[in-house]
């Protein structure tokens, strides 16, 4: 077995490993595609993840001194599809021969508890590389959820990476009137194609000041770039009482973020949503479990596109050049995938 290892900020390994014993209740998966996130694999490659320098306490639910995790860190992706090639004897669901998406690793076989799996079959005739999608998929959906949306609501989404693309879609499918903000021509032209009305370049100028010229301010802004400058925008371009949701994954103090002007004189809702858990008004309907399902049922009806958010799928060696193409050159990557292959020898980046 081999399972990418980010042995220290800037440096990836592909590893072998022991492949793992079949228990009572697990299958084994060979893997096929894994997903890779650019932002939270990112924040682990970088160095910069919290979880790095702060130890999270559970029963508190606070940081506090010490670590979570520490390195090399093995195994780290964000979303996998493999076939299921071994299922121990009690186990019916799901059978052998089986494709499956799930949460595994960057490694090329795992045992797999089964009843993680239950529900997440490919449908036959539909290409495996779009379970890859299940987990962000999932991010955008709870963002969506946590706007709130109404028919005609007027929404901002801050970030047109894959997630925030994949906001858009659903935002729109929700009844939403989008404009998309992004720096990148590329993913604007792209996010129209996803249903957004206007696409707006943040380099040429004020997204706040475009919108408001237009209709008054947004009913509500979805932040997905992760930065604290387009935090305080999304803030800015919401109309008195609307709401903001902050779904990026923002690293270090929020410089550029002041709470002191349009936050505080329009009374703007400011609402965190992260892949943890559901907005707290929708958690006796609604889990992480549902939202993966829903956002994959999409998928397979054709109602959210998502092969052309795919822009590399690179064999597993590569790993140590493909975080660096994310580290160096994110404008040139979407959806980054490792495809896997059974004739791996150990490479070093």
């Amino acid at each position: 077995m081999h399972v990418i290892t980010i042995e220290e900020p800037g440096r990836v390994r592909v590893r072998a490993e022991a492949p793992g014993d079949l228990a009572p209740g697990t299958v084994r998966v060979r893997t096929l595609y894994s997903g890779v996130s650019a932002g939270t694999e990112l924040t682990a490659y970088r160095g910069t993840n919290p979880y790095l320098n702060r130890k999270w306490d559970t029963e508190r639910r606070l940081f506090v001194e010490g670590q979570s995790h520490s390195y090399p860190l093995s195994g780290w992706g964000y979303q996998e599809v493999g076939e299921v090639v071994e299922a121990a004897p009690d186990v019916a669901d799901p059978p052998v021969g089986s494709l499956v998406w799930g949460i595994w690793g960057h490694r090329d076989e795992a045992i797999v508890p089964a009843e993680k799996l239950v529900g997440h079959m490919i449908p036959p005739g539909v290409d495996p590389l779009v379970g890859v999608f299940a987990r962000v998929g999932a991010i955008a959906l709870n963002a969506v959820h946590a706007a709130d949306i109404h028919l005609g609501d007027q929404v901002a989404i801050f970030g047109q990476g894959v997630i925030g693309l994949l906001a858009t879609r659903l935002a729109v499918l929700n009844g939403a009137r989008v404009v998309a903000a992004d720096a990148l021509p590329a993913r604007l032209e792209l996010a129209k194609r996803f249903g957004a009305v206007e696409a707006v370049d943040v380099a040429a100028g004020s997204v706040a000041e475009f919108v408001r010229k237009r209709i008054e301010g947004a009913d509500t802004a979805i932040e997905l770039s992760g930065s604290h400058h387009g935090l305080h925008e999304a803030i800015r371009t919401v109309r008195k009482g609307g709401r903001v949701v902050a779904a990026g994954f923002y690293q270090g103090e929020g410089i550029g973020l002041r709470l002191g002007e349009e936050f505080h004189h329009n009374q703007v809702q400011l609402v965190s949503s992260q892949i943890g858990g559901v907005a707290s008004w929708m958690s006796h309907r609604w889990d992480v479990e549902r939202l993966q399902r829903t956002f994959m049922e999409l998928v397979y009806r054709g109602e959210v596109d998502v092969d052309r958010l795919i822009s590399h799928v690179m064999p597993v060696e590569s790993a140590a050049e493909a975080f660096d193409l994310l580290d160096r050159h994110p404008a040139d990557v979407l959806q980054l995938v490792f495809a896997f292959d059974r004739s791996l020898e150990e490479t070093t980046g």
